[in-house]
């Protein structure tokens, strides 16, 4: 087990340096020669320094993403990959402690998040690792019997380009490493520039556990730049991107360059609904912590709060009671539950939604202030509770990505069915309610990629999810996830 230094940093963090691309197997500093600074949000210190990989390194990324597809790597068996994958769990699980502390200190979710993480990370290691060894085609019946023999095969798609968010990296990052690995296809990834160190580390691990070279390939670096090249290099076959909806619009734009495949998860904006006849002890703490849960930057976060009218002053009372419970802090302090935004800019966006919804006539129930006094160096902002709001203000229609919740006033199924779907996002939704039948009715009429039901945030590699609409499409986690990066080969043997 890793612990920090008594300068308050990992090893990773603490050997200096500018910490490098890898590409085809190498640690090497970007063509260009700049970097850019690593910035702890919950102090405003500089805790490393990257290389600012631009288009030229992503050149030189997939040119080895491909030379190592095309190569020895092809060669692997599935029993050989299940057990890369194997072997890379067993070294994140002796050193997860320090991708805890780096995730942390890197991005400001708090330690008491992050250190759930990892038998998250096992899982997924250990649940791709059983699918390497499960694809498989089928026989087809045709119309010469006797004569021909038709059958599929899969086979991996090539190079593929993963571009992930901010917002919690460490697992961003598998959605694409474990299928990659699984099927035999190679990898670039561009992480975001906020948070790029527990890619890096994972990288090192991946290396030591016998990753071959090209194989895995991480440019750290801008997203017009380094993200933009990846999106549109014609020697991609596959990308795969979690972020927001304008810059997914550009992917699917730019992925027209040669047709590759696109899997796109973006913006949400998720209704969550509480019944009269919830259990208001559940639905109170879940209902908050499935919007305010990593300070809010969450893609599927609860933020939008459609609660039945009937109850709808003491579920106000009960949630602005229950937030102020909540301790926001430093992300290193085990009893911390809330951390900092990520960065100052993000910090000024959630402000600015702030007070654009008081103007639009909102009150604020609690919260809605950046906080000082020992947390002012750091880009904290209190858990907030709107009231008084209505579907059609910007705060309930605009992605925030901050810990501000929308409670909307509702007075029966039909009518909150309509509200919760008038939007033009589709990823995640919730019903709290005691009513089977009901549970049934309303998660089948949200247009969402994932309905939780007296719960919210559950997740698991085995299982699905993805998005509609604007949120975006192609599933994350179970086997069919998989399929995304294989594609169908049809075969035709003449038997007589």
């Amino acid at each position: 087990m890793t612990s920090l230094t008594q300068d308050g940093r990992v090893p990773f963090l603490n050997n200096g340096g500018v910490k490098r691309l890898l590409i085809g197997g190498q640690w090497v500093e970007a063509i260009s020669g700049e970097t850019f600074d690593s910035i702890n949000p919950a102090t405003g210190k500089v805790i490393a320094t990257l290389a600012k990989g631009g288009a030229a390194d992503i050149d030189s990324a997939v040119e080895a993403a491909r030379l190592a597809f095309e190569g020895p790597w092809s060669k692997w068996t599935p029993f050989d990959r299940q057990n890369l994958l194997l072997k890379i769990a067993d070294l994140i699980e002796r050193d997860f402690e320090e991708l805890s502390l780096i995730e942390t200190m890197d991005m400001g979710a708090p330690v008491s998040r992050t250190s759930l993480f990892k038998r998250w990370l096992l899982q997924a290691f250990r649940f791709y690792a059983a699918q390497a060894v499960n694809i498989r085609g089928e026989t087809l019946e045709n119309s010469f019997p006797g004569s021909f023999m038709s059958y599929t095969v899969k086979d991996p798609v090539g190079v593929v380009g993963c571009i992930i968010p901010w917002n919690g990296p460490l697992i961003s990052q598998l959605w694409s490493i474990c299928p990659t690995l699984a099927t035999g296809c190679t990898l670039v990834l561009k992480p975001a520039q906020e948070a790029s160190l527990s890619s890096l580390r994972l990288a090192e691990i991946m290396l030591e556990a016998g990753v071959p070279a090209g194989v895995i390939n991480v440019v750290t670096g801008g997203g017009q730049t380094a993200g933009s090249a990846l999106a549109a290099h014609p020697d991609v076959d596959k990308i795969a991107f979690t972020g927001s909806t304008e810059t997914g619009r550009k992917i699917v734009e730019a992925s027209a360059v040669n047709m590759k495949k696109v899997a796109v998860e973006l913006g949400g904006k998720s209704p969550d609904i509480i019944f009269e006849d919830a259990d208001l002890d559940l639905a109170v703490p879940g209902a908050a912590m499935g919007c305010f849960g990593n300070s809010g930057q969450v893609c599927y976060a609860g933020t939008r709060l459609f609660v039945q009218r009937s109850i709808h002053d003491a579920f106000v009372e009960k949630l602005a009671a229950f937030t102020a419970t909540l301790r926001v802090g430093d992300s290193l302090k085990p009893e911390t539950q809330l951390g900092p935004l990520v960065s100052k800019a993000q910090l000024e966006t959630v402000a600015g939604y702030v007070e654009l919804a008081q103007q639009e006539g909102a009150r604020i129930a609690f919260g809605g202030e950046r906080l000082g006094g020992a947390l002012a160096d750091g880009f904290y902002f209190a858990p907030t509770v709107l009231a008084g709001v209505s579907n059609t203000m910007r705060v309930a229609q605009e992605e925030i990505f901050g810990p501000v919740i929308s409670i909307i006033p509702f007075d029966d199924e039909e009518e909150v069915i309509g509200l919760a779907n008038a939007i033009e996002y589709g990823l995640g939704g919730a019903v709290w309610t005691r009513d089977v039948g009901r549970a049934h009715r309303v998660s089948r009429a949200i247009k969402a990629g994932i309905v939780w039901v007296n719960c919210y945030g559950v997740t698991d590699p085995s299982t699905s999810y993805g998005g509609t609409k604007l949120s975006g499409y192609g599933s994350k986690g179970g086997f069919r996830h998989i399929e995304d990066y294989l594609y169908s080969k049809t075969v035709w043997i003449r038997t007589a």
